[in-house]
């Protein structure tokens, strides 16, 4: 028996999320059905981040455990085969049994992208949450600078979590400006750190984007991060500007982690 670790991309328009659900498409439930007809026997993964509904990935995460005598690296390219095309595995390698990868020290890098412009377009509709008033990017720039650090983010997820604890670490937020072709603002939010709430990163550039629209000064968003109020931060951004870029793992010994 062996462990396979999988660094999983998919567009989420069309999913249901992540997690598995009866009746409905999810990207958990791709690479179950995947696997299981590649091995021939019935298998499920253990995933990294349970992306929402209409959430990308670059780089999520998932483990299984297999008899099969496929080499490790080659089951990347042999699950694709069985995977459609808004879901592909990146990369496959084999990783200590005992390996979990929600329970492993860890860094997540997501980006966020808004696309300000009077119309929309049609074709940034899976990817961008597009607005109509342009954004002051130094602005939001400032009001990120709040949230970096170790602090209570009570304020800043869902109150549905089911977290036994809300303070996390975010080690940067970067935001940077493209200017396309047809005059329009493209914003970009990219936010690293060591886990996140249930739709933290959402509610983050839902707030950022209040600062940029000029509805309220960068201070606001220290304010609402020391009230741990939810009611005091801005709105959960739509899922489509959302993409969960990369998940790193930090071992003990590079000797016992040596994939990372």
């Amino acid at each position: 028996m062996k462990r396979i670790l999988l660094r999983v991309a998919y567009d989420g328009t069309d999913f249901h999320g992540w997690q598995f659900q009866p009746g409905v498409r999810t990207v958990e439930g791709e690479l179950n059905n995947a696997i299981t007809l590649l091995t021939g026997k019935e298998t499920e993964v253990t995933g990294a981040s349970r992306t929402d509904a209409g959430v990308h990935a670059m780089g999520n995460v998932a483990v299984f455990d297999t008899e099969a005598t496929v080499p490790p690296e080659r089951f990347a390219q042999a699950l694709n085969t069985y995977l459609p095309e808004d879901v592909k595995v990146r990369s496959s390698e084999e990783v200590p049994a005992d390996f979990h990868p929600r329970k492993v020290r860890c860094r997540k890098v997501y980006e966020y992208r808004i696309y300000c412009d009077r119309m929309p377009d049609p074709l940034r509709r899976r990817e961008c949450w597009q607005v109509p008033v342009k954004m002051d990017v130094d602005k939001m720039r400032k009001a990120a600078s709040y949230l970096v650090g170790t602090n209570d983010f009570a304020g800043f997820c869902s109150v549905h979590t089911q977290a036994e604890s809300t303070v996390r670490t975010i080690y940067s937020i970067d935001i940077t400006e493209g200017a396309p072709a047809d005059g329009g603002q493209q914003i970009a939010i990219r936010i690293c750190g060591n886990g996140f709430l249930y739709n933290m990163v959402r509610i983050i550039a839902g707030t950022l984007a209040e600062v940029g629209s000029g509805k309220h000064e960068p201070e606001w968003v220290l304010e609402a991060l020391k009230s741990a109020d939810r009611t005091k931060s801005g709105p959960t951004a739509p899922p489509q500007g959302l993409t969960l870029c990369e998940i790193s793992y930090f071992p003990e010994t590079e000797a016992v982690y040596p994939w990372v």
